[in-house]
């Protein structure tokens, strides 16, 4: 005579599966994010989204100095970069953490949240798409120096420095405050950095050209072949950014992993494995 086993129920061993899987699927994210091999996806992230950002920055004053672009206003080429950085983020906001300048790499770096190791890879892929930008402008419609940050006639090199380091105080700002819970990777980081890139652009773009970021002004004025007054592009927002990390530990304290997360970007394990 045939014995039927009563069936066992368990409620714990369903739950300690789950949390068994779910601990391999972020152990295997760890490994994946950490992998150098992907690297590559960012630093591509990171060109691509520079290209556009000068692009969009530089080719309003390139197109604007064109009798077929004189409709385009100040304020429209102000609040072109905004806009579009706001788009870049969230596009691709989770993959390199969208950077797009060397200032804001640095601030990260310096801040805790980004390896150093990873720091010269970011900078050399933003100067690429920075300068791969401003070589089609320059072959497509010529006048590549209509599209350079300059300071304007009357501005002394002082104010112009003081100008564009507030403004990247200000800017790094926003992005280390989002950045901290994450939200740099979303929608609060992209309308929060984008309204500020279009805001501030409105009224400091006819004193220097509203930069705030070193390679936006390196690539369009080497390719025009002055760079004159490249440095005040250079250690004003340099400078800037490093009194916004040093607001932001008086604001916040250490740097979290939420930050760290944002500033690096968040491979998920599809995005890693390629499927």
């Amino acid at each position: 005579m045939t014995q039927q086993k009563t069936p066992t129920h368990s409620t714990g061993e369903p739950f300690l599966a789950w949390i068994e899987a779910r601990t391999q699927r972020q152990r295997l994210s760890d490994v994946q994010f950490d992998d150098p091999h992907l690297e590559y996806r960012r630093l591509f992230s990171e060109l691509w989204g520079t290209f556009l950002l000068v692009l969009v920055a530089a080719g309003g004053g390139v197109i604007g100095a064109e009798s077929y672009g004189s409709a385009l206003t100040l304020a429209m080429k102000a609040l072109a970069p905004g806009m579009m950085v706001m788009g870049i983020i969230f596009f691709m906001g989770t993959i390199s953490g969208a950077h797009l300048n060397p200032a804001v790499t640095l601030a990260f770096a310096v801040r805790g949240n980004f390896p150093w190791l990873r720091v010269p890879g970011y900078i050399v892929a933003q100067l690429a798409g920075a300068l791969l930008a401003s070589l089609f402008l320059q072959w497509m419609f010529g006048g590549i120096m209509n599209g350079a940050t300059e300071p304007a006639q009357g501005v002394s090199m002082g104010v112009a420095v003081l100008t564009e380091g507030l403004l990247t105080l200000g800017l790094v700002s926003v992005i280390l405050g989002t950045a901290s819970g994450a939200r740099n990777v979303g929608i609060n980081g992209a309308i929060a950095v984008g309204t500020y890139i279009g805001l501030v652009s409105v009224w400091a773009a006819p004193v220097t050209g509203a930069s705030m970021n070193p390679i936006r002004s390196f690539a369009p004025e080497l390719v025009g072949g002055d760079l004159t007054h490249y440095w005040v592009y250079l250690v004003g927002p340099i400078a800037g950014a490093m009194v916004a990390v040093a607001f932001e530990f008086i604001l916040r304290g250490k740097a979290t992993k939420a930050g760290a997360e944002a500033a690096q970007g968040i491979l998920s394990e599809q995005d890693a494995s390629g499927l």
